[in-house]
């Protein structure tokens, strides 16, 4: 499902909202560090390099639960983790 929407790890198109949304944010989320705190300028440059809306982007990734925010900083809260 992934194919249909990264061609060289970058976003080709955005999902609609739903769960295949919800897959390509869960595969996104994969390059934060749990435990890793990160400022907006850095989640930006993370972002840009598969899509060029990054302020979308780190919107959906708040919303879907795999990212949250405060003071300025940026964390992985969701996704599953590889041990």
């Amino acid at each position: 499902m992934l194919r249909s929407y990264l061609r060289d790890g970058k976003l080709s198109t955005m999902p609609k909202p739903g769960r295949k949304r919800q897959i390509v944010l869960e595969h996104l989320v994969q390059s934060f560090e749990p435990g890793s705190r990160y400022t907006e300028a850095e989640v930006n440059r993370m972002l840009h390099e598969v899509w060029h809306d990054v302020a979308a982007l780190r919107r959906y990734l708040v919303d879907a639960g795999l990212l949250d925010r405060a003071n300025g900083q940026y964390w992985r809260i969701g996704g599953q983790v590889e041990v």
